[in-house]
């Protein structure tokens, strides 16, 4: 079974950092791409950040270049968000998800976990 659990949450003040860590399992990386995804109360889903470890390709939705980062760590198996110069409206509960190799933006999951609140006070 895919499992995929997000942690690292927290509250921040506006301008502050926080690290997401994705802890995943059940299934080829390699066949996959791995995403940060967030949903603020009232809205739809977004895609925060996605990496594919099969070509070291990334992706950042425009809300978040150059104050996120995604990286993976020393274990294919998980992956990090370095969140930096947070913004009341980076307020969402973060998930990880599965994403399809194919998928040329990176940005329908597929499958995701229980994700972590971020909350940040401005």
């Amino acid at each position: 079974d895919v499992q995929l659990q997000a942690s690292g949450g927290g509250l921040v003040q506006a301008g502050g950092s926080l690290r997401l860590s994705c802890a995943a399992s059940g299934f080829a990386f390699d066949d996959y791409a791995i995403g940060w995804f967030r949903q603020a109360p009232g809205k739809e889903y977004e895609r925060v950040s996605c990496t594919k470890s099969s070509d070291g390709s990334t992706y950042y939705g425009d809300s978040v270049k150059g104050r996120f980062t995604i990286s993976n760590g020393n274990a294919k198996n998980t992956v990090y968000l370095q969140m930096n110069s947070l913004k009341p409206e980076d307020t969402a509960v973060y998930y990880c998800a599965i994403v399809a190799r194919t998928d040329i933006l990176c940005d329908v999951p597929l499958n995701w976990g229980q994700g972590t609140l971020v909350t940040v006070s401005s």
